[in-house]
This record gives C-alpha cells, sequence and structure tokens, in this order.
C-alpha cells in the first residue's frame, strides 16, 4: 500500500456572505474545484444573544442539482425548507441536503441561541450530483451527533465520525449518489491513525483548529490537503496538537459543470432553466414563522 501525495496545502481566503465572514479553502485562487467537491465554507462566529432569530444566519434560497452540507462543531442550525422539513442539529451533527430538482430553504442557528447567545462553527460543503440525478426529488436527512457512527484510531485519541461512506470498518447512515466519504474528525495531541482510502477519488482534509501531519506533512489551522485521485491508497494521521478536521474523500464524476449562485447544473441552457423555475416559484416557497420575540 502507498501513501496518498499531497499535491496542495491551501490556506482559506476570508470571504464576506451577506454580511457572514467565511473562511473559504475552495474555490480560491490555486484551486477552483475539486471534484465532486465545489465549495467549502468554513463559518465560526460568537453570538452575544438578544437577537430575533429572524436576523441571524441565512434566509430563504433556492437550489437545484446537488447537494449542500453542513457539519456542526458548536451550536446548532435549524433547517427549514419547502417540502416540510423542519429540524435543529446540534454539535457534532449533520444537515445533509440533495436539492435535486430544485427547493427553498433556509439555515438558522436555533431561536434559543440567538436569544441566549453562545458560538456558531460549521463547515458546508457543496457536493456536485450525477447528471442522471440533478432532477431527483430532493431528499433531506437530519443526523444527530450522538446518532452518528463513531469510528477511534486504535490509540483512542482520534475519533471520526462517520456521516456517509466507511472509515476503519465504520460506515455512515447518509445514502449518497456518487462514492463518497464524509466525516468530523476530533483529535487529541499525539494521536495516530491510518485509513485505506479509495486510490480512484480525491481526499480532502480540512483543519478547523490545531495542527495534525497527513502522510509526514503539517497541515494546521484553516489549511486544506488535496490528495488527488491515483496517488495512492493510504493515509497516515499524526496529532501534533489537540483539534478537529474535516475529512472528504469522493469519486470525481468527470462531467461538465454549469453553475450561477446556487445552482450547479451541467450546462448554461439548464441554468437559465433554473433561474426560471425560481422566478416563478417552481422550487417551492418557504414562510418562516418565529415562535421567539
Amino acid at each position: 500500500m502507498a501513501h496518498k501525495t499531497i499535491k496542495h496545502v491551501v490556506r482559506s481566503q476570508k470571504v464576506d456572505m451577506g454580511g457572514i465572514p467565511i473562511l473559504q479553502p475552495i474555490p480560491g485562487r490555486e484551486i477552483r474545484q475539486i471534484d465532486p467537491f465545489l465549495l467549502i465554507h468554513h463559518w465560526r462566529q460568537d453570538f452575544a444573544g438578544n437577537v430575533h432569530p429572524s436576523k441571524v444566519g441565512v434566509g430563504p434560497h433556492p437550489h437545484r442539482g446537488f447537494s449542500p452540507v453542513t457539519f456542526i462543531y458548536s451550536g446548532d442550525i435549524h433547517h427549514r425548507d419547502s417540502e416540510g422539513n423542519d429540524a435543529i442539529v446540534g454539535s457534532r451533527g449533520t444537515q445533509w441536503m440533495f436539492a435535486g430538482s430544485g427547493l427553498t430553504h433556509s439555515e438558522r442557528p436555533s431561536a434559543e441561541m440567538a436569544r441566549d447567545g453562545g458560538t456558531l462553527e460549521l463547515i458546508q460543503f457543496w457536493v456536485n450530483a450525477p447528471a442522471a440525478t440533478k432532477m431527483n426529488a430532493p431528499e433531506y436527512y437530519p443526523l444527530q451527533g450522538d446518532d452518528t457512527p463513531q469510528a477511534v484510531s486504535p490509540d483512542g485519541k482520534i475519533t471520526f465520525l462517520v456521516a456517509s461512506g466507511e472509515l476503519l470498518g465504520v460506515s455512515g447512515p447518509i445514502p449518497v449518489l456518487s462514492p463518497l466519504i464524509a466525516a468530523q474528525v476530533y483529535f487529541e495531541e499525539g494521536g495516530e491513525a491510518t485509513l485505506t482510502m479509495p486510490a480512484d477519488q480525491h481526499t480532502l482534509l480540512y483543519v478547523l483548529d490545531g495542527q495534525t501531519e497527513v502522510n509526514g506533512t503539517a497541515v494546521t489551522e484553516t489549511e486544506l490537503a488535496w490528495m488527488p485521485v491515483g496517488t495512492g491508497d493510504t493515509i497516515h494521521l499524526r496529532s501534533l496538537t489537540a483539534g478537529k478536521a474535516m475529512l472528504l474523500s469522493g469519486a470525481p464524476l468527470n462531467e461538465p459543470v454549469a453553475s450561477y449562485g446556487p445552482f450547479v447544473m451541467n450546462t448554461s441552457r439548464e441554468i437559465m432553466q433554473a433561474l426560471e423555475d425560481a422566478q416563478m416559484g417552481r422550487m417551492g416557497e418557504l414562510l418562516e414563522t418565529f415562535d421567539h420575540a
């Protein structure tokens, strides 16, 4: 077995998403996308509290053609959508939505968090969907931290919360449209783990905080390590400090990508149709109500 080779270690850039400060490793100046992963956003913010819940987070907006996935590391996120899904997922949980043919959703800290304050930290990543599935019916999977299968390194110092795919013999419960591994990672200083990863997948490790070595290369806070297809099938992790990370691995779709804002399709004609459908209300409507003033 050969180690996967790191092609790039890139540092996140700071971006403003409608007034929300975001760290963004991809797309960036060095890497636009890593098929099938289109975007990674890292949001870390302290809320003072005493805020109306309608004033925090991201209000109703449409999507089509891909899966926006949110890993919550601290705090919580309230998801509501035009399909009638309504769930609050807390720390160490996952909100996994396949937008499919189109729907409208909102993503906000819960009313309790808006009222009481606290630290919200999450990562949202976008996974492209195969062309044959883009217009399938939308699906939504809320997964709480306590319900997420755990894979633990032999020394007990690295824990993987497996949302999808398989790590160390542990399988995640969320179904996927193409071969994919997605896990939150929590590590203590001095932890070590060797993972067998598919050689035909792009593998990414993003470090939220702390520092770890990936096959002997140090990766530190807000950096992303990319290990491309065909460079080996093992990863050795050695944590230099305590911290947390995200591990993704996915088989490339090798299909054309046409994107505009919240829509990801294969042709510009399909993007124009998505824009028309959203404007005509064909992706549903979401009217939010709030119990807390």
